[in-house]
């Protein structure tokens, strides 16, 4: 086992100690370095530690990153809809009501069973079982995933999110209508502190900036078009919420009273970035699916 060593410096002075080897291995989450925390893969001067000891100048740190375990996910021979697939990367078009990755009560069906057996290797970053996953879309959302092969190009790919330097655009219809053509939505987003299966605007959340213009306007609702800047959990759904326009069919942040659409009318209708390997700019688009065009045309004929 390889095993790694920081000396924390007059900058890094009391930061967390999980933050703190966040940016030190921008490659791995928040969550897989607090598990390497709970389980003793890391030391503060030779101690174990907890994830938010506050690190001291000059303060060793010592860690080991632990061996992949074996993927106890199967592969399962599902349809995929590859827009693009070399040796490094592939951009999927994920279908509304596809789970990205295994979880309690999703076992199978998902993206990555289906991705496991399209792929003899995928890039093993965030573990067994979100292998290649860079990015997600939650279930009732369509479009587009970069899926990374091997590790390298894992990395380059998060650190572009990280970087804000992946285009993503969304097509989402809200519930009332905005009357100005585009906008800007800047506020944070967190763990609702009253709910904590739901994200919210929070004073100590994360960073969050989605722009927004108008593609349609109906008495009643509005079709949107939503470019993020930060890739937040569920980003446009609590922000369109927060400025009065909660999305069409959202149940977990909509009105009501909305209209059928077996969750929410969102789509991620073009992705960009730049190849990992080739440094070309590659830019992808696809038509929201037929679902989503029904709801446009079901708001159509009201009116």
């Amino acid at each position: 086992m390889t095993y790694f060593n920081h000396v924390v410096t007059e900058e890094q002075n009391k930061t967390r100690l999980d933050k703190l080897l966040s940016e030190i291995n921008p490659d791995r989450s928040r969550s897989q370095i607090q598990t390497w925390i709970s389980k003793d893969h890391v030391m503060v001067n030779g101690e174990p530690s907890r994830a938010n000891h506050k690190c001291h100048t000059g303060d060793e740190i010592k860690w080991s990153i632990p061996e992949a375990v074996e993927l106890d996910v199967l592969a399962e021979d599902i349809p995929l809809s590859i827009i693009y697939e070399d040796s490094d990367l592939l951009v999927v078009n994920k279908p509304k009501g596809m789970v990205v990755h295994p979880s309690a009560g999703h076992q199978s069906g998902t993206l990555v069973n289906a991705l496991l057996h399209h792929c003899k290797d995928l890039s093993g970053i965030n573990g067994v079982e979100r292998p290649g996953i860079v990015h997600r879309i939650d279930k009732d959302t369509s479009g587009l995933l970069v899926v990374a092969k091997n590790d390298h190009t894992h990395v380059h790919l998060s650190e572009q999110l990280s970087n804000r330097e992946i285009k993503r655009k969304y097509e989402a219809v809200v519930h009332g209508e905005i009357t100005h053509e585009t906008g800007m939505i800047d506020a944070p987003i967190g763990r609702d502190p009253k709910d904590r299966q739901k994200m919210g605007i929070v004073d100590n959340g994360k960073p969050a900036v989605t722009h927004f213009k108008v593609l349609n306007h109906f008495p009643d609702f509005t079709h949107v078009e939503c470019q993020l800047e930060t890739g937040r959990t569920h980003q446009i759904r609590v922000h369109m919420k927060y400025i009065g326009f909660p999305l069409v069919g959202d149940p977990k942040y909509g009105q009501r009273k909305t209209l059928d659409t077996e969750g929410q009318a969102l789509h991620a209708k073009s992705l960009g970035f730049t190849h990992p390997r080739t440094e070309e700019w590659l830019e992808f688009e696809v038509e929201a699916p037929e679902a989503f065009q029904e709801v446009l045309e079901t708001i159509k004929k009201m009116y």
